[in-house]
């Protein structure tokens, strides 16, 4: 669509006018704004109200926020980007909305890209707010030499969990099971990942396992490194930051070979255009 100018959008006009037409999308669904924003603030306060220290490995303890407060922000990154982007995407394709821009010139990658990014503007307002809390309301610190690190670690893991909702969405069987093939996989990785419930020094092996090689644990690994006032040394995590990097890659190559832009066989419009 020309401007009144005459003159065509860019590339980067396209992208930008995507990403604010998805978040439009998800303000007009209030249920996807609670459980994306409001659930995990929600379990800030309960976490902080009811307990006190929280132990975090050798010896060291930390006040409840400190702990909880990184890692919900993280929950809340990975709920923005894995949970929304693959849950949306999924009911969408069933709703004939992905085929109807696939005939639109519109180009494909710009309306991806528009999902994507709007699930990373959504991740930031998330963190920014869980932090906020944390900081002002139950003084929750941090460095200001381990904000950068900190920030890279965002970058990297919401645009990875980005690359597995969209993996979400392609191998979903229909758009009503996504929900659940989403909470199915994000809340056991999100307990044998030290957000709700620390591990503490000796848990069950299958537990660690688990946990280690899964992303979302490296995600608040990394993340948790610039709020620890025990960590000595560098807040770098270069090792962790691969392994998300890593598990990215792996949802961008799913989502490439099996994402399908017709609805499944038998799925039901329920929306009217």
């Amino acid at each position: 669509m020309a401007d009144r100018t005459g003159r065509l959008p860019s590339r980067l006009g396209l992208l930008l006018h995507q990403i604010g037409y998805q978040n439009r999308v998800f303000r007009r669904v209030p249920i996807s704004a609670f459980f994306t924003l409001a659930f995990p603030m929600m379990f800030l306060l309960l976490f902080a109200a009811i307990f006190g220290d929280v132990a975090i490995g050798g010896g060291h303890e930390v006040a409840s926020a400190q702990f909880y407060a990184p890692g919900l922000a993280v929950f809340t990154a990975a709920s923005a980007t894995y949970t929304n982007i693959g849950i949306s995407t999924a009911i969408a394709r069933d709703e004939g909305i992905l085929r109807r821009v696939s005939s639109t010139p519109l180009p494909r990658w710009c309306y991806l890209g528009g999902v994507v990014g709007s699930g990373v503007c959504i991740a930031v307002f998330g963190v920014a707010m869980m932090l906020a809390v944390g900081m002002v309301a139950y003084g929750v610190e941090v460095e200001m030499d381990r904000v950068l690190p900190a920030l890279v670690t965002f970058v990297v893991g919401s645009a990875s969990f980005a690359m597995l909702g969209l993996a979400l969405a392609a191998v979903a069987p229909s758009g009503q099971s996504s929900p659940a093939l989403a909470q199915a996989t994000m809340l056991p990785m999100a307990f044998v990942s030290d957000i709700f419930v620390p591990l503490g020094d000796e848990p069950a092996r299958w537990l660690l396992v688990a946990g280690d090689v899964l992303p979302l644990k490296a995600f608040v690994k990394a993340f948790f490194t610039a709020f620890d006032p025990y960590h000595v040394g560098s807040a770098w995590e270069p090792g962790l930051l691969l392994r998300m990097a890593l598990w990215g890659v792996f949802g961008a190559l799913v989502a490439a070979r099996k994402f399908r832009w017709e609805p499944s066989t038998g799925s039901v419009s329920r929306r009217r255009t």
